[in-house]
């Protein structure tokens, strides 16, 4: 039995999703394909995905801050395409790599807004939304390396390109993190 077989359904629409556009199949129609608990793919929430290597590196990781497709499934499947082949920091995935690597999937709450981080933030439990005018950088909770609400803020703010936090609005997201074994 692959990981695969033991991965929650939504990695695995990530990953068929994926599978499925290297090898240039059509793609699913719905996450039904998957799992037929309608009750999985019926939300409209935002999601990010990651692919990392084996050995932990970042492969790819694209995500939506509010949903844009009309249910979970398609914005697992849209963010999944993304993430392999749109994060400017990578190359597109190719079908060679996809056994070595593994694919995570945050589904978000909705952003609420932070007046205080020395209570409200915590690294692990909370990620953050930095904005400034136009600029926006984000950052997920609990994520390796990053240990205090300081070094969030800074991460998500260079990320935008915000080079203060004079006039920046803060906001915070909670997720639900699913990832293959």
């Amino acid at each position: 039995m692959s990981a695969n077989d033991r991965a929650h359904p939504y990695v695995s629409l990530a990953r068929e999703t994926v599978r499925r556009n290297l090898e240039g199949d059509g793609p699913l129609l719905s996450g039904n394909e998957i799992d037929t608990d309608e009750s999985l793919w019926a939300q409209k929430k935002a999601c990010f995905v990651s692919i990392k290597t084996l050995n932990g590196n970042l492969r790819g990781c694209i995500g939506t801050i509010a949903p844009i497709q009309p249910s979970l499934d398609r914005e697992i499947m849209a963010n999944a395409i993304s993430a392999s082949s749109r994060d400017p920091r990578f190359g597109p995935l190719r079908l060679e790599e996809l056994d070595g690597v593994t694919f995570s999937v945050d589904v978000l709450s909705a952003p609420e807004a932070v007046s205080d981080i020395s209570s409200q933030l915590d690294p692990r439990q909370w990620g953050v939304i930095v904005s400034k005018g136009y600029r926006r950088g984000v950052l997920l909770p609990d994520l390796e390396g990053v240990d205090t609400v300081q070094e969030q803020l800074e991460i998500a703010a260079q990320k935008a390109g915000i080079s203060d936090f004079l006039d920046a609005s803060i906001e915070r997201f909670s997720v639900d993190r699913y990832k293959e074994a």
